[in-house]
């Protein structure tokens, strides 16, 4: 009878490791399903490289977390946690990172991207982690999960980022939890989303410990960067601009303003990268690829209206920096969005970059502003000029 017993439970352990293993990544069938934004619905390792076959020395995992979208209902996003493999077990910070316009395809995800080497600001992000920092990368809605990528719609992406960190500190990696400081970063898209983040951080992720924002090239006002693009270098991202609104908000019904050609350039643009998607679409009028211009309607506007940055105070510091001859996203714009912050209150640090363009600014603005995080994460004073 004892030794029936003790089969038994023998058995009965293995039955319930190989269940365990079974369940990985995923969650367990009999756990309620996930609901907290923030929290891992699933888990899987994946790896990081910068450029192809590059060498970091960190365990990555591609994660898919639940998060809040425009309308303030649920949905779930995709993102990569990387951190370094330095057998650190004690705390470390965890910088939440928005990467810039990518695209509009599942395939130009950063998450895609990173096993491969192909990711956009890779290297950048590598010489985050390479501070010793675990590092949270949002595919931002719809890359690399079901759905339209609602690019541009700023509160959408605001959560995606802060959910981002909240995922991070619930994988279980050793040093990284509830306690850990947060830093915020980003540039373009990235900019806006870490901007809104920072902006949303107070109201919706208060338990994330923010200790503040690193952001440039900022989008702050869409329809200024709209106006200033119209027929330029940068006109493919209006559309795709209008596409993630649409994405986001169907009831603009941005079909019905589309003529043959600007239908075509939308399809195209949703199974493509912006490498491509910038080539395929620059130089064009909003009035070449419609029957009727969108944003002149109020509905848009007001939808466009509700991505606007500047009508809140970020309750961390910030640091927001741009390039003096951006070609994309208008220095004035940024220059305003430091006025509003600072008019607010905001601990804002600004520096402009002279004679840089909008690939200019990241290049020389990536390094100084994760500086500046570190500073932060050191509790070091910082340096606001308002």
């Amino acid at each position: 009878m004892h030794v029936a017993h003790t089969r038994t439970r023998v058995v009965g352990a293995l039955t319930a490791a190989l269940l365990l293993s079974a369940a990985t990544p995923t969650a367990f069938a009999d756990e309620p399903e996930p609901a907290a934004p923030g929290d891992v619905v699933t888990q899987s390792p994946t790896e990081f490289h910068p450029l192809p076959g590059q060498w970091t020395n960190t365990r990555a995992w591609r994660i898919t977390y639940r998060s809040t979208n425009a309308k303030g209902g649920p949905n779930t996003v995709s993102g990569t946690v990387i951190v370094p493999n330095d057998g650190r077990t004690g705390p470390r910070p965890v910088v939440t990172y928005a990467v810039g316009t990518v695209g509009l395809g599942d395939s130009c995800a950063p998450s895609a991207n990173f096993p491969r080497g192909t990711a956009v600001e890779a290297t950048l992000i590598n010489q985050v982690v390479q501070k010793g920092w675990a590092v949270a990368v949002t595919d931002y809605e719809g890359l690399g999960t079901p759905g339209d990528h609602t690019y541009t719609v700023g509160r959408a992406e605001g959560t995606a980022v802060l959910d981002a960190a909240r995922a991070a500190e619930r994988l279980g990696i050793p040093g990284v939890d509830a306690d850990s400081p947060v830093g915020i970063m980003g540039y373009s898209q990235g900019g806006q989303a870490s901007s809104w983040a920072a902006e949303l951080h107070d109201s919706y992720a208060p338990d994330l410990k923010v200790k503040g924002t690193a952001t440039g090239g900022v989008p702050a006002d869409l329809m200024k960067v709209a106006a200033s693009n119209d027929g330029g270098l940068g006109s493919g991202l209006v559309l795709m601009a209008a596409a993630g609104q649409n994405a986001a908000f169907p009831e603009l019904k941005l079909d019905t303003y589309l003529n043959p050609a600007g239908k075509a350039l939308v399809d195209y643009f949703r199974t493509n990268c912006v490498a491509v998607d910038t080539t395929v679409g620059s130089f064009k009028h909003i009035t070449d690829v419609t029957v009727q211009n969108p944003l002149q309607q109020p509905d848009w506007q007001a939808r466009l209206a509700e991505s606007k940055l500047g009508t809140h105070r970020p309750d961390a510091p910030v640091y927001l920096y741009h390039g003096t001859i951006d070609e994309l996203i208008p220095y004035a714009v940024g220059r305003q969005l430091r006025a509003d912050w600072c008019a607010r209150g905001t601990n804002v640090e600004w520096h402009a970059l002279p004679l840089l363009g909008h690939i200019g600014g990241v290049t020389a603005g990536g390094v100084p502003a994760a500086n500046w995080l570190a500073d932060r994460f050191a509790n070091r004073p910082f340096h606001p000029n308002c």
